[in-house]
């Protein structure tokens, strides 16, 4: 059986600027994500559901593998859900602080000043929990490959958490080990992984971050 041809049309959607202009939007582009920060403390005012979809929408965007799209993203905001989330997720971080984590790593964490406690996943007005699809299904039933899906779903994500910050809100990712208990409270299928929970909203009033700082051009590029 003879495939059918690839079908193109013309890319009419780019937009091409003066050398100085394209400067100014990277140079401003970089200086707008240098003022985000992960917060650990957020406001529970409500921030208007259509914000988050247009987010979404924008990870939606992402460059992926042959085109699949091998995400979702499942948006909490029912108080007795997050309850539920929040129990299970506890659950886990009290096992990995007490019991799993190797002494090394808690030290790596003590800047940050995490802990178990995590009220933050009922505060904030949604949590965003990110899944990858491992495999699609198709309308008979059988299993349709995908490709390259943590690198899609993680593309996707990088491009979400600025879209939100963007918006004007803040987000915390958070990655509780392990996360199966986010397919179980959620009711997602056997095909999807939890890949990370972004907690969205606005930060609390007079929230603190820790004074740290990232690493310079010259230690994560090299130009050849």
């Amino acid at each position: 059986m003879s495939k059918k041809p690839p079908e193109f049309i013309p890319y009419s959607q780019y937009k091409k600027f003066p050398e100085d202009e394209m400067r100014e939007r990277a140079s401003g582009f970089y200086r707008e994500m240098r003022r985000r920060r992960t917060v650990r403390d957020f406001s529970d005012r409500p921030v208007p559901r259509e914000i988050i979809e247009d987010c979404i929408r924008t990870a939606g965007t992402a460059p992926n593998g042959a085109n699949k799209q091998p995400w979702h993203f499942a948006v909490v905001s029912d108080p007795e859900v997050k309850k539920q989330i929040r129990e299970a997720a506890e659950e886990e971080e009290r096992e990995f602080y007490e019991r799993r984590a190797p002494e090394e790593w808690l030290e790596a964490l003590a800047p940050l000043g995490t802990d178990p406690n995590k009220p933050f996943l009922e505060t904030a007005p949604y949590l965003i929990a990110i899944f990858s699809k491992s495999y699609g299904i198709k309308e008979g039933g059988e299993k349709e490959t995908f490709y390259y899906v943590k690198e899609s779903v993680g593309i996707a994500t990088g491009m979400l958490v600025p879209a939100i910050h963007h918006a004007g809100l803040a987000c915390l990712t958070h990655t509780p080990s392990p996360m199966g208990f986010l397919g179980d409270i959620l009711d997602r299928p056997e095909n999807e992984r939890p890949f990370l929970l972004l907690v969205v909203g606005y930060p609390a009033e007079g929230v603190e971050v820790p004074d740290i700082s990232k690493k310079g051009l010259e230690e994560i590029a090299t130009f050849i």
